[in-house]
């Protein structure tokens, strides 16, 4: 697959290396970047089932399918964009952490969502 923004070893499991993505995924990721005309620097692709355990992910995890991607975010603005963009081209399955934007396209779980991973107090 032929990718505009990306390098699909920027998807790959970073313990054992495979890249399982979905194309689906990576061609709507790949559109939105072109709308947000900011970076997407992918925190976590594809993960193995170890690396998915070593990093706390759920065991029901849209990682370990090829079906979810972490984008790290640098502030507000393009946190802003990038969520605005995922949006557009048909993401609707985003959380939102800290320092990351989370989107997936598993259509085994409940769609129309938008969480956070804030700590409760």
């Amino acid at each position: 697959m032929k990718l505009k923004h990306f390098k699909l070893e920027e998807f790959a499991c970073p313990c054992c290396g495979q890249c399982n993505m979905n194309e689906e995924l990576l061609s709507k990721l790949d559109k939105a970047r072109d709308i947000a005309n900011v970076p997407f620097h992918i925190n976590s692709g594809y993960r193995c089932k170890e690396h998915n355990k070593s990093v706390g992910g759920s065991a029901t995890s849209s990682h370990l399918k090829g079906l979810a991607v972490d984008i790290r975010t640098h502030n507000s603005k393009d946190r802003y964009y990038i969520l605005k963009a995922l949006l557009t081209v048909g993401f609707n399955r985003l959380g939102i952490g800290e320092h990351f934007i989370h989107a997936d396209i598993d259509k085994d779980k409940v769609q129309e969502v938008i969480w956070d991973y804030y700590e409760k107090h």
